[in-house]
Order: structure tokens, then sequence, then C-alpha cells
């Protein structure tokens, strides 16, 4: 089993599971201790953030940061799955929608928002995915969460036969689903919506611009360090407070945020910690 840990950042095709990608990864690297942070479905592409041996314990903090996105939405039609891949069925002609009727539905859809995920989606309802529960023919009901769409903009609208296609924009909170915006934009122009695109282009700091495609060979793994630096907010200490952290010690040093990474004076990624008192104590130790 490989040794070496880090992290990958994917540029996902279409027509794949975010698991395939992982065990792509795994066939590459030789182990089997590679996870991913922030499914996409497979339709979807673009970036997938995967971690491998110990930084595999940093995907459940990384899949919390903000996410960028560009699709298209096709208006006039609806989905038993908000997407593509469901059975698609024609609701009202939507080619002659106006954009001063286009933007007033998307002002609502932007800031902080209750949303109600698709009902295909990943989320657990009695120990069971949704999407699992919905493919025996249950049906599902879930409960709206607060999301936040802090960018829904436009970027293209081509009209059709009897549907308009329209390009977005959007930068969301972990947890939002693109699915549900077509959706909902499309209820509330009366005409139906559903996504027939959808690319990634950025989860928190990390971005198109350095996402690698799977090959032939193993990828390189970004260090954790860098990762980390990159994702919170960072403390190097000292050996002394090295050995403590080792052993998952409360720290008597403060720490900035609910998830801070300590660094060894060798400039190694020891572990996530968060503020306890005066002090900071472990929120997952890595070493």
């Amino acid at each position: 089993m490989s040794a070496e840990s880090g992290i990958v950042i994917i540029d996902k095709p279409a027509g794949v599971t975010s698991h395939h990608v992982v065990g792509r990864l795994r066939r590459l690297l030789g182990t089997r201790k590679v996870g991913h942070a922030g499914t996409l479905d497979p339709m979807a592409t673009g970036v997938l953030i995967l971690g491998v041996n110990r930084a595999t314990r940093l995907l459940g903090h990384l899949a919390l940061h903000d996410k960028r996105y560009l699709a298209t939405v096709r208006l006039g039609q609806s989905s038993t799955t908000d997407d593509a891949d469901g059975e698609v069925v024609a609701v009202a002609d939507a080619s002659g929608l106006d954009t001063t009727a286009l933007e007033s539905a998307l002002a609502a859809l932007r800031g902080k928002i209750w949303q109600v995920p698709s009902a295909v989606s990943a989320i657990k309802v009695g120990g069971k995915r949704a999407y699992d529960l919905v493919r025996q023919g249950t049906e599902v009901n879930l409960n709206a969460r607060e999301v936040e769409v802090s960018r829904l903009e436009v970027v293209s609208c081509c009209p059709g036969d009897g549907v308009l296609d329209v390009g977005i924009d959007v930068e969301c909170s972990s947890g939002t689903y693109v699915r549900a915006i077509a959706r909902d934009l499309g209820k509330s122009l009366g005409v139906g919506g559903h996504l027939v695109s959808l690319r990634r282009v950025r989860i928190g700091g990390y971005d198109l611009s350095e996402a690698v495609t799977l090959g032939e060979e193993p990828p390189g793994l970004m260090p954790m360090a860098e990762a980390a630096r990159r994702s919170f907010p960072c403390v190097t200490v000292d050996s002394r407070r090295a050995a403590d952290v080792g052993f998952g010690r409360r720290l008597d040093v403060s720490v900035p945020a609910g998830v801070t990474g300590i660094i060894s004076p060798e400039g190694a990624l020891l572990a996530l910690y968060r503020p306890d008192g005066e002090g900071s104590r472990p929120v997952a130790v890595l070493v």
C-alpha cells in the first residue's frame, strides 16, 4: 500500500460516478484508502476533491466550503429527477419568456433561502439514501433547509421548440442543490424546469485550473499542509507542542477558527484543532 498521503483535484468526466473515480485512483496508487469530498452526479463534470490515505480525514471539512457551478436549465419541461436523467415531460411553452420575468424569478432564489432538496438526493431518510427509496417506488418528502446562493446570474439564453435553455453561473453554500434551483425556477415561472448540464468549476480555493484528468499514470499529490493552508487558518507549533499533538492532547495555544490546521516545525500538517478556552483541542489528529 502507498504510504503517501495528500489531495488530488480531479476534473470528473460525464457519465461516471464519483465512486468510479475513487476506484480508479485506488488502482493507480495501489491503496484502498481513497475518498472524495462533495459528490457529483454522473451527468455532472468538474472539480472533485479526492483524499489519499491520511488525507481522507480532511475531506469532510473540505466539502463544507462554498462552490461555484456553470449550469444549463431547460425551462418548459419538468423531470422526475429534476435533471435530464429522469423522465422528462413538457409543462408549458417557455420559448417566449422575457428577461423581466426571468430576472424576477431568479431574484427570489438568491441570498439565504429555504430549499427543498431533490428527492433523488443522497440525503438519508430512516437510514436509507433518498434516491434508493425513490427507485424502490417509495414517496420521499424531504424537509427544506437553509442554504445561501451568493451568485445566480444568467450567462446565456437559447430558445428552442417550446423550451428556453438558460445558462446560469451559481455560487452557493455547501448543501445547495443546483437541480433544485432549476426545478424551483421553472415552478416559479409556471413552465417547469430541469437541469440539462452541470459543471462544478470551484470548491473553496480549488478550481479547474489545477484539476487533472485521470490517465494511466498515478497523479501527483498535493501535500496535506498545502491543502490545509488553502482551506483553513493554520498555526505552526514548536517541537514540544508537536509531540503533544501526536498524543491528541489539548494545547495551551489559541487558534483562530473552529477548524485550524496545526503545522509542525518541519512544515507537516499534524492535526486540525478548535478553540477551547484560552487554548485548543483536537478535531482530528492526522499523524
